[in-house]
């Protein structure tokens, strides 16, 4: 079977740039979908690092992870997203990504901590959020196998490969990655330089479903988010993209465009089309 053979896809996947409009997803396409990919720090981006610490909860105590919860049960999807931790009350935070099952549930084993803060510029990420301990092992979803990376962690490629591409002595060795995610909040100069390429090299790298749902537009008037959020195939095609900030002559100015903030995307996540892109251009390492 050639790469151009498609076989018939699964229900479609929502890929969506605002977590304010989560529970709309149900009302978007006629086939319900399977599972909602919202991006990094989908709970909150503060004016700065003081009030960063200030808007954080442990995730056991936050409103805003108690209405995915729900929401999740009440429209019978899966959800993945973005958020802060806060584990003590006088230490730094985390940036966290959750995976909630159709039940409502945070599957803890699922649960991942950004390993490669973010110090760019004037925004320091590392003042508030401390780097996670280790990558977490891929786990089930209902669109397959999922290994959750976050934002920065994109420029860090052995990651990705150690998620989708694990050797002979890996703890997941027979059950690699099918799905990389990057939940995002990407900066307007790194967005228009590299967002899309660094997606794409990422997916053809490690021959996997690339997911990057991403903040869009105007946080408060020091940070904007470039938003463009993308689904990747593992042959380096971009399945879909949505809306991102305005630009002129090129230059984005950090202004949404109309719809971006609250559109949803729908796709099919091929797992045929995964297999046979590794089947036919095997990439393991030969020693």
């Amino acid at each position: 079977m050639s790469l151009d053979e498609r076989p018939h896809p699964p229900p479609p996947t929502p890929l969506s740039r605002s977590s304010r409009r989560y529970s709309h997803s149900t009302k978007c396409t006629h086939t319900i979908p399977q599972i909602l990919f919202l991006p990094e720090a989908s709970d909150y981006i503060a004016l700065n690092a003081q009030a960063s610490l200030e808007l954080a909860e442990p995730q056991t105590t936050s409103p805003f992870v108690k209405g995915i919860e729900d929401a999740a049960r009440t429209h019978g999807i899966a959800v993945h997203v973005g958020i802060h931790h806060r584990p003590a009350a006088d230490g730094k935070l985390l940036n966290r990504n959750l995976y909630i099952t159709a039940e409502g549930t945070i599957q803890e084993a699922a649960t991942y901590d950004k390993l490669h803060v973010f110090d760019y510029g004037s925004l320091k990420e590392s003042a508030t959020v401390q780097p996670g301990p280790s990558l977490t092992a891929p786990f089930d979803s209902p669109v397959g196998r999922i290994g959750s990376l976050i934002c920065f962690d994109l420029r860090f490629p052995e990651a990705a490969l150690t998620l989708a591409q694990p050797g002979p002595n890996s703890a997941w060795a027979h059950r690699p990655a099918q799905i990389i995610t990057y939940p995002s909040a990407f900066t307007l100069r790194t967005g228009v330089a590299h967002w899309e390429t660094l997606l794409r090299a990422r997916a053809i790298e490690t021959q996997s479903w690339v997911v990057a749902s991403a903040q869009v537009g105007w946080h408060n008037e020091k940070r904007a988010s470039y938003g463009r959020s993308l689904l990747v195939n593992p042959w380096g095609e971009v399945v879909l993209q949505l809306r991102g900030v305005r630009e002129v002559h090129g230059v984005p100015e950090g202004t949404a465009e109309d719809g971006a903030v609250e559109e949803l995307g729908f796709a099919d996540i091929d797992l045929e089309l995964w297999e046979r892109v590794r089947s036919e251009m095997p990439l393991k390492r030969r020693m």
